[in-house]
């Protein structure tokens, strides 16, 4: 959490998951309430920088265009911009090459991740839940087989359960081996600079997309924050957290310098690899209960989406745990059994 962008959008192509982060947008801007109205818990707010998904190509204009229409149905406040709207905006772009952008300047942006987590896991405990360091090597069946009874830990503690939910992020599929399950969840590697610009940019920078798949936006201070991953995108070790310097050199910098001429002369102050919970299967959550072993839950697969969709993800997924239904969003589509049955939920708006 803590090497997260930390932003949350509404630009999605499916309406449910605009509605997923209109509740996180909800959920932020009114934390203490949610939280109990403690006192001690600060107020947080968004910082509507917007995402600017830029286009280079007709046939990526009209995908803006299709899931402009699905984002207004839904409530949110996305804008077409033309090559011209764009540079009257934002003038340190380049647009030379741009056919269309689309930007939400309305609850789209950065948020403080960190402080809701630490928050919820701090009245977590002040409530008797028990956090355990340890390590689960082995996951119980019973004799019947349709439920998992305990799990086993390194230690060699055998700890019982009522109920069991994997939210192991890129660790998903090694979890659900465990219990004789398969979820299509893989560790892919994304990688993260904070740079500072000789030159500043005089406005805000929207989280900007670029055709070239690199992302950039503004971190505060004269400082920016980018990120991106190789083309060939395999699977990687758990542990693998190595830095590609090539990929910097020949790729990175040079698409910032081409799209945002000011950033020719920046420094790089800090980077960082990170792993994306990708599901393979259509790059959307993976929640609900397994059809066969009935108390076995996914919260896996979020491909990147995992901060901002943590508020619905995990009200929904208490509202399962504690009255066997949904109470407030219908998140039935991402359920496990669209794998079993392949039914894929097809996001195109996926960083």
């Amino acid at each position: 959490t803590s090497h997260t962008n930390s932003c949350m959008r509404q630009q999605f192509s499916t309406e449910l998951n605009v509605r997923i982060s209109q509740f996180a947008a909800n959920f932020v801007k009114n934390f203490r309430s949610y939280m109990g109205n403690d006192d001690r818990v600060p107020d947080l707010s968004i910082h509507s920088f917007g995402y600017m998904y830029l286009a280079d190509t007709d046939g990526f204009a009209d995908v803006l265009r299709t899931n402009q229409k699905v984002q207004l149905a839904a409530g949110a406040a996305t804008q077409l911009l033309s090559p011209d709207d764009i540079a009257a905006r934002y003038p340190f772009y380049n647009v030379d090459d741009i056919k269309l952008g689309s930007i939400n300047l309305v609850d789209e942006g950065y948020w403080e991740g960190s402080t809701v987590f630490d928050w919820w896991r701090r009245q977590a405990r002040e409530r008797g839940v028990e956090y355990v360091t340890n390590d689960v090597v082995a996951i119980n069946r019973d004799s019947t087989g349709t439920r998992i009874d305990s799990v086993t830990l390194a230690s060699g503690e055998v700890v019982s359960c009522g109920q069991l939910v994997n939210a192991s992020g890129p660790r998903a599929a090694r979890t659900a081996a465990m219990a004789g399950i398969d979820v299509p969840v893989e560790p892919r590697k994304r990688f993260s600079w904070l740079f500072r610009a000789e030159q500043p940019l005089d406005r805000d920078l929207p989280l900007t997309i670029d055709p070239s798949g690199v992302h950039v936006r503004e971190s505060g201070g004269g400082t920016y924050q980018c990120g991106g991953h190789i083309a060939h995108d395999p699977a990687v070790d758990f542990d693998d957290f190595a830095m590609d310097q090539a990929f910097w050199e020949d790729h990175v910098w040079p698409v910032l310098a081409h799209r945002i001429p000011q950033f020719e002369a920046i420094r790089v102050q800090s980077e960082w690899a990170g792993h994306y919970a990708m599901n393979t299967f259509d790059h959307n959550a993976i929640i609900g209960p397994h059809h066969d072993v009935q108390n076995f839950f996914f919260l896996n697969g979020f491909s990147g989406h995992g901060l901002q969709q943590s508020p619905a993800m995990g009200r929904g997924t208490a509202e399962i745990l504690t009255y066997g239904a949904y109470r407030s969003l219908d998140l039935t589509p991402f359920h496990y059994d669209r794998i079993i049955e392949g039914r894929p939920i097809v996001e195109d708006a996926v960083i």
